[in-house]
Parts: structure tokens; C-alpha cells; sequence
């Protein structure tokens, strides 16, 4: 009998050592959350209306834009991205904001556009290597492919 009572405490050791270690490795599969941008809060976007607001009010209720216009200072953006990856996977968005003030002339506020993840697109790109026209030639070809092809006979050359 103390045999059996020794080897007892041994198996409970070994069995929360094991449960343990299967909850360490799982604790390594949960979801990453990801927040990107502009935090959004929907009372203050809103509050910004067309007519109404201009350039310094929109700055002062929503703040500084995550980037403007690309050919026009007319625009400003306040993209929000939240996105989720697992483990060691690329990060996929779950959820994403959009919103486009437009300004008139005057630089008062024109429209308020909100677009969301509809607009995301995935690229998908093959392989590591971009295809080209033209020959596949090899390293030394490259190197020494022009030698002797320099004022050959059949070559327009200066005249």
C-alpha cells in the first residue's frame, strides 16, 4: 500500500504539468485584435453637417484628418480599421470606417460621405516573381552578351 500512495501524488504532478503545458501552447491560438486610425465616435461624426460646419469646426470636433486629399485640399479623410489575425496568419479587417469631408471654395463643409468594408479589395499576387516580356537570359548573358555585337558586320552603325 504506500507503494500505490507514493506513485498517486506522482500522477497528479504529471497530469496538471501536462494540462499545463496543452494551455500554454493554446494560449497561443487565440485571436489578435488590431485597431488602426481614427477611433471612431459616431456622436461627433455625426455632429459634423453640411452647411453648417466649416474647415476650423470640423478640425476642433473630429481633430486633425488621417490624410487629405491627394489633388485637392477640399478633402479630408478619417479612416478607421479593426482587424483580427490568428496566430501567425496575416491580420484580415473585420470592420472599417471611412469618412470623407468635402469643403466647397469657401471652406465650408460641402458633403459627409461614410463607406465601410465593402470597399476593401484583396490582391492576390502569384508567386514571388512578376512576369515580363523580352528573353530570359542568364546572369553571365547579361554580363557579357554585348561583347563583339559592338560595329558587327549587318549592325547600322554611325555613318
Amino acid at each position: 500500500m504506500p507503494l500505490s500512495t507514493s506513485i498517486l501524488p506522482g500522477k497528479r504532478v504529471g497530469t496538471i504539468l501536462a494540462v499545463a503545458a496543452i494551455a500554454l501552447m493554446a494560449s497561443g491560438c487565440t485571436q489578435l485584435r488590431g485597431r488602426q486610425g481614427y477611433v471612431v465616435d459616431p456622436v461627433l461624426t455625426h455632429s459634423v453637417t453640411a452647411g453648417v460646419d466649416n474647415r476650423e469646426s470640423v478640425e476642433k470636433t473630429l481633430g486633425r484628418p488621417t490624410f487629405v486629399g491627394q489633388f485637392s485640399d477640399n478633402e479630408w479623410f478619417y479612416l478607421s480599421r479593426e482587424t483580427r489575425q490568428l496566430a501567425f496568419a496575416n491580420p484580415r479587417p473585420v470592420a472599417q470606417q471611412v469618412l470623407r469631408v468635402r469643403f466647397d471654395a469657401a471652406g465650408n463643409v460641402a458633403a459627409v460621405d461614410t463607406t465601410g468594408l465593402e470597399l476593401v479589395s484583396k490582391l492576390d499576387p502569384i508567386g514571388d516573381k512578376t512576369p515580363t516580356l523580352g528573353r530570359d537570359r542568364s546572369f553571365f548573358e547579361d554580363i557579357f552578351g554585348n561583347i563583339g555585337a559592338v560595329g558587327a558586320p549587318g549592325m547600322a552603325g554611325p555613318q
